[in-house]
């Protein structure tokens, strides 16, 4: 049977294939949902964290409904302003949404740190979902903090397993030895330093700043 004189010559349009969404898909689609977890953690308004990153409130309200993508420039001022590095908020969280976040000794990841002699290694979850960071620290026989003290927000906790190790604070000054520990807040002027030529071994926990 013909076609209709109609149809003759007609293309029926095909039907477009939805493409998956990349990695980078993924990654930039999580960016707002942190600015949004982060916001809310702090408390703040649209309008207040708009005043503090000195981003307006109608962009921030944007990007956290995926609306829009930030620059690098103003996600460098939400970072800024909610206390986290820019890698928190462009990183692939490969726990997910998980409650609770086991770490394997092979799992641990490193740490960056620019202090020489020391190596630190993650024990904790991932920056950003957790406040409290903690590290499976080796320090070289020698290593100190810096040629002078410091402070900073948080919380630190150090307990010494191997080794020793020395904290120097304003008006006292404690070693430790293995199965000793030292708790202290960061705003604290402090140093420490590996006063042996052996490394020293700790567990070595800091309270982020929310």
């Amino acid at each position: 049977m013909s076609e209709p004189a109609e149809a003759i010559g007609k293309v029926k349009p095909r039907k477009s294939r939805k493409r998956e969404p990349s990695p980078l898909d993924e990654v930039i689609s999580g960016i707002g949902a942190k600015v949004r977890l982060m916001r809310t953690r702090k408390g703040y308004s649209l309008q207040q964290l708009a005043n503090v990153a000195d981003v307006s409130a109608a962009a921030i309200h944007k990007i956290e409904r995926n609306g829009m993508v930030p620059t690098i420039t103003t996600l460098m001022k939400l970072a800024a302003a909610l206390n986290r590095p820019v890698s928190y908020f462009i990183s692939e969280d490969e726990e997910g949404d998980k409650p609770a976040v086991h770490t394997t000794p092979q799992a641990r990841r490193t740490v960056f740190t620019s202090i020489p002699g020391l190596e630190l290694k993650s024990i904790s979850g991932p920056y950003g979902r957790f406040f409290l960071a903690g590290a499976y620290a080796e320090v070289q026989g020698g290593s100190e903090s810096g040629p002078g003290p410091t402070k900073h927000p948080g919380e630190e906790l150090v307990y010494l397993l191997e080794g020793e190790l020395c904290f120097e604070f304003e008006d006292e000054t404690v070693t430790l030895a293995p199965g000793e520990s030292v708790h202290f807040r960061g705003d604290l002027t402090h140093r420490w330093h590996n006063p042996t030529s052996k490394t020293a071994i700790a567990v070595w926990m800091a309270l982020r700043p929310i």
